[in-house]
């Protein structure tokens, strides 16, 4: 079965409790089973003022279904959780981006495998690090270590969360 990676992400409310409760949903779904997930870091919103910092992480599932079906059910989860799609990269109260699927590439009007901006964001890159440095980007053939170390800050400032 492959191992996919979802990147889990809020900024509004309490955002501890609404990545804790999407990493339980994401646990629940049939057909697959989270292995690992990372430690919760804030964030600095990446690409737009005014926001307030980001509470992000990954977790890994093995997973018997499709990915185009995961990413249903991961949008089914947000959908529950109260997630209203208003604007690009609007505050959020949960974000699950599907980052990576086995070793595929998936290019569709609807779907992206490897998520298109993964490597140029560090708030993806240090939880995947911490997961799996050795994982290998399956299009730009550099293990997640590798594009993290090439990556410049930038702003992109990534605390971890203590407890």
């Amino acid at each position: 079965m492959p191992i996919a990676y979802v990147g889990i992400g809020s900024n509004l409310g309490d955002k501890a409790r609404n990545c804790g409760r999407a990493l339980e949903l994401i646990g629940l779904l049939s057909g697959g089973q989270v292995k690992k997930w990372s430690r919760w870091f804030m964030t600095r919103p990446v690409g737009v003022e005014g926001q307030e910092w980001y509470l992000n992480g990954v977790a890994s599932l093995e997973t018997e279904i499709s990915a185009r079906e995961l990413l249903a059910r991961l949008l089914g989860i947000e959908s529950t959780m109260g997630r209203v799609r208003t604007k690009k990269w609007g505050p959020r109260i949960i974000d699950l981006d599907l980052l990576l699927f086995g070793g595929e590439v998936i290019e569709s009007e609807d779907l992206q495998v490897p998520h298109p901006l993964m490597h140029v964001r560090r708030f993806v890159l240090v939880p995947m690090v911490e997961l799996a440095p050795w994982l290998l980007h399956p299009v730009l053939r550099k293990t997640m270590e590798e594009l993290l170390e090439s990556l410049a800050e930038d702003g992109q400032e990534v605390i971890p969360v203590e407890g």
